[in-house]
């Protein structure tokens, strides 16, 4: 059986060792949810906070689960010909 933490209980340890803002995917359902694909909508935010029972993001809206993701560069030596 595995330990490894991800998800939503990731960030909520984030949070209490003292991140000030997470990147994270985002939803109300699952986190499973959250990483799929939602057709050009932008489902992403910093989560700030974690507090009776949600996740607060850093405009202030509530989201129930938020998994952290990364976000870096493409650079051309990447892309597929």
């Amino acid at each position: 059986m595995s330990c490894e933490m991800k998800g939503s209980n990731l960030v909520r340890a984030m949070l209490l060792k003292g991140a000030k803002k997470v990147w994270c995917a985002v939803d109300d359902d699952s986190d499973e949810q959250a990483m799929m694909d939602h057709e050009g909508h932008d489902f992403t935010a910093y989560i700030v906070a974690y507090r009776d029972g949600h996740f607060y993001c850093s405009a202030g809206m509530a989201w129930r689960f938020a998994v952290p993701i990364r976000i870096s560069e493409v650079v051309d030596d990447e892309l597929v010909a």
